[in-house]
């Protein structure tokens, strides 16, 4: 029989943000930490630029907030910016207080990096695998709290609600959770829940991110009837390492940052003519210089050089780039990265306040699959995990001051598995995954045009339909829930771009190449939106 669980607090997601909100949460609550595989298996730990704050004295908190709104393509909440640069150098002594090992210079001190879009040295980081250092540090202090229990290789099916216990009221009571090891569906009951499960950029043929990065949590709140904002902003990053071995391997920001050229296959540099910023533009004008020139050029892919700066700079300052090129034969002191843009980062996700809370009652939303109107139409480097500490600690801070108003959730039914069956068709899933991973690269990609969004819609109300049977005819697992909340996400994605009539930001289209007069957010409301997701 599955197993029932029940917490003061549930976090669906063990990155930053979802172990940021259960370490500061108090000792007395009981707090439930669900992971998809180990717990340091989020995106987190692939991090490699760092986290952007105001630390020298140099530089300003309003140069901060000015620098993410140019980024932002006039769609950044000033609210949100502010909140959040303001709360920035709180949030790193936390991280320094809780053990995590910053990179320092010859005098012990913090050494600040510079990335696109920054006007100044600001980013903080351990070397250039700064998401290593702080999830393994997170999940050490996570494993040693008593109050915490880590439960790893377990998905979430869906979230419970009120509305979907028929009860009255609009709160949610915890999830569904498939556990992976014993092929049953677990029932986890909670006064609190928290979505922490990351973005959606799996949706993408090529993409930097973990396997896990399947729109989980934003797919999940869209059904229990959260809106959803700015769906159609998802950021490429520039610079993937481009092998055909080396699997979804970034290369760093910041190596562009400390004097990286980006060059085409001829040795010549280009960004000077996109861009007066050259290689530190932000990312969205740098992905679609790399686009435009790889297209131009009939390219696979373009290069990265750091190689003019001395090998013992570049040894220091990027070992993990250093070791993981050079195991591939290509010696970074010596010779240009081969690169090409790949889906990185989802700017938009469920809307949520300053206090991280959704449209239900009792439900958190924090990090990538949140929506908190920081990063607009265009993430600035590093901001992604700051977002995911200051919006943490302030979900953690909500829910220590409401816990004891808070009743225990009521009884809800066991997972029903009744009336379905093992699959003997896994090969739809299969080619379900590639068929869309394969549109969305094409159709709804780094430049798009309204003919190739309503292509895509076609295909994605297809596949919704067919996953959607498939669903409810077998047993879950692991890549059905997966292709179910990346077929959502995707269409939620494709709504977005259609209904958006402009470029900007990271939206660009052929069709409306200008920018409207007033910039406007999108949003998604469930009860008014329909889309045909399974």
């Amino acid at each position: 029989m599955p197993q029932s669980f029940e917490y003061d607090v549930l976090i669906i997601g063990s990155g930053a943000a979802g172990l940021t909100v259960a370490l500061n949460l108090p000792a007395h609550l009981r707090v439930g930490v669900i992971s998809k595989a180990d717990i340091t298996s989020g995106a987190t730990l692939w991090a490699q630029g760092g986290i952007a704050a105001v630390l020298d004295s140099d530089d300003s908190l309003e140069a901060h907030a000015a620098d993410t709104l140019a980024a932002g393509g006039g769609l950044c909440h000033d609210d949100a910016v502010r909140y959040t640069v303001e709360n920035a150098a709180d949030s790193i002594r936390w991280l320094i207080d809780s053990g995590v090992q910053f990179t320092r210079d010859e005098n012990e001190q913090l050494h600040l990096t510079r990335e696109g879009g920054h006007s100044h040295r600001r980013i903080i980081h351990a070397a250039d695998a700064t998401g290593n250092a702080v999830s393994t540090t997170l999940s050490e202090q996570a494993a040693s709290r008593a109050n915490i229990d880590l439960l790893s290789r377990r998905v979430a099916v869906d979230l419970i609600t009120n509305r979907k216990l028929e009860l009255p009221g609009n709160r949610c009571v915890g999830a569904y959770i498939l556990n992976l090891d014993t092929g049953h569906v677990e029932l986890f009951r909670a006064r609190f829940t928290v979505v922490a499960t990351g973005g959606a950029s799996k949706a993408y043929r090529y993409t930097t991110n973990p396997d896990g990065a399947s729109g989980d949590g934003i797919a999940m709140a869209w059904r229990a009837g959260c809106r959803v904002s700015n769906m159609e902003f998802n950021q490429f990053h520039p610079t993937c390492l481009y092998h055909p071995h080396a699997k979804s391997f970034l290369i760093s920001e910041a190596v562009r940052g400390e004097g990286g050229l980006l060059k085409l296959p001829d040795g010549s540099r280009f960004m000077d003519r996109f861009d007066k910023r050259g290689e530190l533009a932000p990312r969205d004008i740098v992905a679609r210089a790399i686009d435009h020139e790889m297209k131009r050029l009939g390219a696979d892919h373009l290069y990265l050089d750091i190689s003019h700066k001395p090998a013992d700079f570049i040894r220091e300052h990027f070992p993990t780039i250093y070791e993981k090129c050079l195991g591939f034969g290509i010696d970074i002191t010596r010779e240009p990265i081969p690169v090409v843009p790949a889906a990185h980062y989802t700017c938009g996700g469920v809307i949520t306040d300053e206090r991280a809370r959704t449209d239900i009652n009792q439900l958190y939303a924090v990090g990538e699959a949140a929506f908190t109107g920081l990063h607009g139409a265009n993430r600035m480097a590093s901001n992604s995990l700051l977002e995911c500490l200051v919006y943490g600690r302030a979900a953690a801070a909500d829910i220590t001051r409401r816990e004891s108003d808070i009743p225990s959730p009521p009884p809800a039914p066991d997972w029903d598995e009744s009336q379905v069956r093992d699959s003997d068709e896994d090969v739809v899933i299969s080619h379900n995954w590639d068929e869309l991973r394969h549109f969305m690269w094409d159709y709804v990609g780094i430049v798009r045009t309204t003919k190739r969004l309503q292509r895509a819609k076609h295909r994605v109300d297809l596949l919704a339909r067919e996953i959607g049977e498939f669903y409810s005819n077998y047993r879950v697992s692991n890549d059905l829930l997966e292709l179910r909340n990346l077929v959502t996400v995707s269409d939620l994605i494709i709504c977005s771009a259609l209904q958006r009539k402009e470029s900007r930001g990271l939206h660009f289209t052929l069709d409306y190449p200008g920018l409207q007069n007033e910039p406007e957010d999108t949003v998604l409301v469930p009860t008014t939106y329909r889309i045909a997701s399974p």
